[in-house]
């Protein structure tokens, strides 16, 4: 089983390496097929990690799942095609929040981390704002903002309460990572945003994946 998940992953790695590369040579296919592929990959990681035996990681499970959803979506970038996806991914986002939600936490620390992830929120929606150009645009990612926040300071908590890093750390990159993808869909489009958003996205979503372990034990 380890060693599975151990293949799993390093598969997810280098079809990430490979994406990165289909993007800067603009093929298609590739970023099609190696998107998938990686995503594909943290699901199987997550399934080897014993999602299915914990509410927890059935959660998590979710989450990852919609989120292979978002990334098929955002494949195209067609406004309809990038609605969807944002809508996947919001979902994803409240999924973790609510896999978080089951594992204890500290109610001043939630605060706290509320307190913190909701100044992120705030500053993300400062900088993006001007760049939305319509009032539903700006609608929608006000709420997937306060998902990211949501999902962050119910991780911090949990993370907090249960001594382990691996639910913060990935939730806090998972959300860092949604900073390119805004940038590059809102205000400059380009390859630098994807060669530094995607590695922090799969290995976000890697140590999420791999968070299930603990609750599964």
């Amino acid at each position: 089983m380890a060693t599975a998940t151990a293949i799993a992953a390093i598969v997810c790695l280098l079809a990430c390496a490979a994406l990165l590369a289909a993007e800067w040579r603009q093929s298609l296919l590739g970023r099609a097929s190696f998107k998938l592929l990686a995503s594909s990959a943290f699901v199987v990681v997550a399934l080897q990690s014993g999602a299915t035996t914990s509410a927890y990681g059935r959660w998590v499970l979710v989450a990852l799942a919609l989120s292979w959803i978002g990334d098929a979506l955002l494949l195209s970038r067609q406004s309809r095609r990038f609605l969807a996806g944002l809508a996947s991914f919001l979902l994803a986002h409240v999924a973790f929040a609510l896999a978080f939600a089951q594992r204890p936490s500290d109610p001043v620390l939630l605060a706290a981390a509320l307190a913190a992830m909701g100044g992120f929120g705030g500053g993300v929606l400062a900088w993006l704002w001007r760049h939305l150009s319509t009032p539903f645009y700006r609608i929608a990612v006000s709420a997937y903002v306060l998902a990211i926040v949501a999902m962050g300071a119910l991780a911090i908590a949990a993370s907090a309460a249960a001594g382990t890093w691996l639910p913060a750390v990935g939730a806090v990159a998972f959300a860092a990572s949604d900073l390119a993808v805004a940038r590059d869909r809102f205000v400059a489009p380009g390859f630098a945003n994807r060669a530094w958003g995607l590695p922090l996205y799969y290995a976000a979503q890697l140590l999420l994946a791999a968070s299930v372990a603990a609750a599964a034990a």
